[in-house]
């Protein structure tokens, strides 16, 4: 059974029992500045668990795609992935332990088809401080489920996970008790942070086991349910809200006690076929196929890179399907941040050239089951993350181009020895950055040329010290510092010339200069549309009654320029086009948006950005301070009312708005 089919017969096996299926929440909550994204099939019910009805009843259901940044570095192993999706169902108020714990044993059982002797459970030992006791009515029932399926399933004490690494298991134990570290859930963690007021409760977690082999020992010590080792993985976890924290700080018992369960599709996927390899499932493996034949080699020998681009690929298509954009900020930055770590693990693959038309629809196709109403913008996702590889790899290429015409006249040493950092993935990267100046001491690459790289062409410091780790080119013993140097100095450069920058000419911000601002950025499109693309602006004077504006031409204007022009600007206006703005930094704004700017040397390194019209295809793009009105229509007529010049191949427009 792939994961699609487990997905779906999840859903029916709730609907049997009398839940009502609810659509997913998308991976970008609206309103809410606790988190960046659902990381939780849970997160979206909490307000219902909380104590809320929920319109569709007491017992719920759901499939809900989630994502967890936090995990991006452990994106590598086996199991970790950014994006997965949790299966879920809810109790508000209805059944509890018996019948949670017998639906979902019978769905792993009877309906995916675990072995029952591979499925191993956890309940809560009780914490004596906060009279809370043992939860032995989970561990109760669940005898019952096993002993139905003639399982003898031993009951172990194990407190700790730490305690567990020592003692292991015993012949015939099955379910283990563990602390409020493994098995006690609240908005705060264990009984100690549970907040006051707040409902709280043991939890019981499924594993599946994969075999005593799969072990460390050395590394993890002896094999348990709670071991970060490799033999069990947990498969689902059930929730069971039945205490609230007292104002005294004791635990009461709720009256209304609830069900919270989530299980991972990928992680019952990975059971059902038997491997403790999530990569290897029906929405990973089409993905890996592709990048060994891409690239020509085994996923065997690779699989840091390919599982890294996999896992990134999904994640960034699940966010451009859901009408987000690469950017510099927040959820943008984290979609960004998940395409080109995904290119960077391409190239350590040797695929140079653009891949993601290759990969996307394969993502696309996996995850079409899943509801229109969360992936509003499937169509336009493959561009999204096309426009943003290509963007990329204009990044790269530059930089690559410029270090190496840097160092073409230095002296280089032999290239060390050992594979590089692109053949051993991302332990040598970080090896390149602590080890490269002890393997360079007699460096005209230093690291103010790191820095120039970096702030003039977009190519970061980490991708050059590895470029010349790779290609033998020797650095500066002290490039670090140097580069910490040229940075502050930028820096302070920066914040000079940015105390009065973007006045933008402004006499005022009254709205009245205020809408002459938007008009001259406008204009300044209009010029550059119908008489010279080349044209830039030289200076303007806004008041509240008029707007002065210079610009690059070097010759007059003829009448019908000048009526040509101010049709055009009248007819944005009539458009009543959207006014927005952002903060980028400097390079992306220049180099991928294309942002019209004249003093690139002397602005920040984050500035903002004002468009015009629709974000992809704008009428006007500039570095701009603002403000601004936020729709062309309510500027009103534009007239241009003069054009002289100024001074040397520089015209001066003057203009009204009426």
């Amino acid at each position: 059974m792939n994961a699609n089919e487990i997905r779906q017969k999840f859903l029916e096996f709730q609907v049997k029992n009398g839940h009502k299926i609810i659509q997913p929440a998308p991976l970008v909550l609206e309103n809410d500045p606790t988190t960046l994204f659902t990381g939780s099939g849970m997160q979206p019910l909490l307000p219902y668990l909380l104590g809320k009805e929920h319109p569709e009843g007491t017992r719920l259901a759901d499939s809900q795609p989630s994502m967890r940044m936090q995990d991006i570095e452990d994106v590598g192993d086996p199991r970790h992935t950014t994006v997965f999706e949790m299966l879920g169902n809810w109790s508000l108020g209805d059944y509890f332990k018996e019948e949670q714990i017998r639906n979902f044993f019978e769905f792993l059982t009877k309906i995916v088809g675990l072995d029952p002797k591979k499925i191993y459970v956890t309940c809560f030992i009780g914490n004596e401080k906060y009279g809370i006791p043992k939860d032995t009515k989970a561990a109760e029932i669940w005898q019952k489920v096993f002993s139905e399926v003639g399982i003898e399933a031993k009951i172990a004490e194990i407190g700790s996970a730490k305690e567990g690494d020592k003692r292991g298991i015993q012949p015939g134990e099955r379910i283990f008790f563990y602390d409020d570290h493994e098995n006690w859930w609240s908005r705060g963690g264990g009984c100690e942070t549970t907040p006051i007021g707040d409902p709280c409760g043991p939890d019981s977690e499924v594993f599946y086991d994969f075999g005593e082999d799969k072990q460390d020992v050395v590394k993890y010590g002896l094999s348990h349910p709670a071991s970060d080792g490799s033999r069990f993985m947990e498969i689902g976890n059930q929730v069971f809200m039945q205490y609230r924290r007292l104002k005294d700080g004791t635990f009461g018992e709720l009256e209304k006690k609830n069900v919270d369960f989530g299980g991972g599709l990928e992680r019952i996927a990975a059971a059902a076929i038997g491997s403790f390899d999530v990569f290897k499932i029906s929405l990973m493996k089409p993905i890996i196929d592709k990048l060994e034949e891409i690239s020509g080699k085994k996923y065997d020998n690779n699989t840091d890179e390919m599982r890294v681009i996999a896992d990134h690929i999904r994640g960034a298509y699940l966010l451009a399907a859901q009408g987000l954009a690469p950017s510099n900020k927040a959820h943008g930055y984290a979609m960004r941040r998940l395409l080109r770590r995904a290119i960077l693990r391409a190239l350590d693959l040797g695929i140079s050239d653009n891949f993601l038309s290759e990969i996307v629809p394969i993502v696309a196709e996996n995850y079409a089951d899943l509801p229109d109403t969360i992936l509003t913008h499937r169509e336009s996702a493959l561009e999204v993350m096309l426009h943003e590889e290509s963007a990329f790899r204009k990044t790269l290429n530059k930089g690559l181009h410029e270090l190496h015409k840097m160092s073409s006249s230095s002296h280089s040493g032999p290239r060390p020895a050992g594979p590089s950092p692109r053949a051993a993935g991302a332990n040598s990267r970080a090896a390149a950055l602590r080890n490269a100046p002890s393997r360079n001491e007699d460096a005209i690459l230093n690291g103010y040329d790191l820095f120039k790289l970096q702030d003039t062409y977009g190519f970061p410091m980490e991708l050059s010290v590895e470029e010349c780790y790779r290609e033998g080119i020797k650095l500066s013993p002290d490039y670090l510092k140097e580069f910490e140097v040229a940075l502050k100095e930028q820096r302070e450069r920066s914040q000079t010339a940015s105390k009065g920058m973007f006045k933008g000419g402004l006499v005022d911000h009254g709205d009245k200069t205020i809408k002459y601002h938007t008009a001259c950025h406008l204009l300044l499109a209009a010029l550059q549309k119908l008489i010279d693309p080349t044209i830039c602006q030289k200076g303007s004077n806004i008041t509240a009654d008029r707007v002065r504006f210079d610009f690059s031409l070097d010759h007059k204007m003829t009448p019908e320029e000048i009526s040509a022009v101010e049709n055009q600007v009248n007819e944005w206006i009539e458009a009543n086009l959207p006014v927005t703005f952002d903060e980028y930094e400097k390079v992306y704004a220049r180099d991928t948006l294309k942002a019209h700017g004249e003093f690139w040397d002397k602005y920040p390194d984050v500035l903002k950005v004002y468009t015009i019209g629709d974000f992809e295809n704008p009428i006007s793009r500039e570095v701009c301070g603002g403000p601004h009105v936020e729709h062309t229509g309510v500027l009103g007529k534009f007239k241009i009312s003069k054009e002289e010049s100024s001074s040397a191949g520089v015209r001066r427009i003057k203009a009204v708005l009426k």
